[in-house]
């Protein structure tokens, strides 16, 4: 099977550092999907959709030159700042569901932190081209440098590179964080939804958010797999 698949299959690193974030990540997921198609199932008492609530988002924070578009599939919801434009999934857009409001809200809110120059939404910006090139090359080096020992050094690139992903991963909580923040305050301040609404849309926020910790702590777990491979490779 030679050493990668040693690495892979009877190291005690890969037990200890990547089955528990693997486990973690797989509960995160399905509660994050139970709880959406909960209160998916939930149409709220002011008959609001996504679309209609991610406007009220914009207008309370004076952000305009948004577009607000459907966009196909689910959980595909986004801001994407490069056209300035927030597109919403079918279960979102056009629902008038306590979930819907409340991810429509957070990609609202996405919207108002590129609109107010947000700081940590700068950082993974700038973070972003780097994390790119990470992603598409970093295994690339790191198995060869794993697999043959003249390739060596290409082990130590593709960690760095790796790290360039994983700092993305991790500069993402603070904006994810933020962006629900301003979800739930615009929600709460305008009243779109009534109190025992507005718990079930902080819960579907809650779920989401868990989302991208254990994505962050995967990553983090995987790259000081991979530093204590290198150490041990030396």
């Amino acid at each position: 099977m030679g050493y990668f698949g040693h690495l892979y299959y009877y190291d005690w690193s890969y037990i200890l550092f990547m089955l528990p974030f693997f486990i973690l990540s797989l509960v995160v997921q399905i509660s994050m999907k139970s709880t959406f198609s909960k209160y998916s199932a939930i149409r709220n008492s002011r008959n609001l959709t996504g679309a209609q609530a991610a406007e009220r988002v914009l207008m309370q924070n004076g952000v305009t030159g948004v577009r607000i578009e459907p966009i196909q599939g689910s959980f595909t919801d986004h801001f994407d700042p490069r056209t300035n434009v927030i597109r919403l999934s079918e279960p979102v857009y056009n629902a008038a569901t306590i979930a819907a409001v409340g991810v429509a809200c957070h990609e609202a809110g996405h919207a108002v932190q590129h609109a107010q120059n947000y700081l940590p939404n700068r950082i993974r910006s700038a973070i972003l081209s780097a994390a790119n090139i990470g992603s598409k090359f970093s295994w690339i080096l790191i198995v060869l440098g794993l697999v043959t020992s003249a390739l060596q050094p290409l082990l130590y690139i593709g960690i760095i590179l790796f790290s360039a992903a994983v700092l993305f991963t991790v500069a993402t909580l603070p904006v994810e964080f933020n962006a629900s923040s301003r979800a739930l305050s615009c929600i709460k301040e305008t009243g779109m939804l009534s109190d025992n609404e507005y718990t079930g849309a902080k819960r579907t926020l809650q779920a989401a958010a868990m989302t991208y910790v254990a994505s962050a702590a995967t990553s983090v777990a995987q790259l000081l797999r991979l530093i204590l491979i290198a150490n041990r490779r030396r």
